[in-house]
């Protein structure tokens, strides 16, 4: 199951790596889990997979690539969405648009192509672009290959849905 996809940094994401790296200091010893809620711009996506009950599988051995919503992000969508989808009854939603954000394997930027396809946990594909700025779908990616200990996170500015 597990496949691999690809990202590619441009000069504007890796000036926000440089920026943003003290946010994720010392991320390498922490799992994904971790190292998102120490960050503090990820509050909202944190409570979305405790709400899924993702929580050990995303602290699990991995590795895993997360394409990381922020809190601005999930901000972004319609009011009420957020709260809707936290609610139990809604739970195989939330789960579905969580896992769509996530890829199996550690995906850096370096292996990333223009155009590439890339399985997500969810079933359905993403695509990379990396010309004129790196997408994943039509989110931007803003901090790029944040290392884990058990997989790598790349920042998002706008939550992605399968299907969409």
């Amino acid at each position: 199951m597990i496949r691999r996809t690809f990202l590619s940094v441009t000069t504007a994401a890796a000036a926000t790596l440089a920026l943003s790296s003290t946010a994720f200091a010392g991320s390498m010893d922490k799992d994904i889990v971790d190292t998102a809620v120490g960050a503090g711009s990820f509050g909202t996506l944190v409570a979305a997979v405790q709400a899924a009950g993702l929580v050990e599988t995303l602290k699990g051995d991995g590795p895993f690539t997360v394409f990381a919503p922020t809190d601005e992000a999930f901000a972004a969508l319609p009011e009420g969405t957020v709260e809707s989808l936290l609610l139990p009854e809604n739970k195989e939603q939330l789960t579905a648009i969580l896992t769509y954000h996530v890829v199996p394997g550690k995906v850096m930027s370096g292996d990333l192509t223009n155009n590439m396809m890339a399985a997500t946990v969810e079933g359905s594909d993403v695509t990379i672009m990396t010309e004129g700025g790196v997408m994943v779908q039509d989110a931007n990616v803003v901090t790029a290959d944040i290392e884990t200990s058990n997989g790598v996170i790349h920042v998002i500015d706008k939550v992605i849905i399968p299907g969409s």
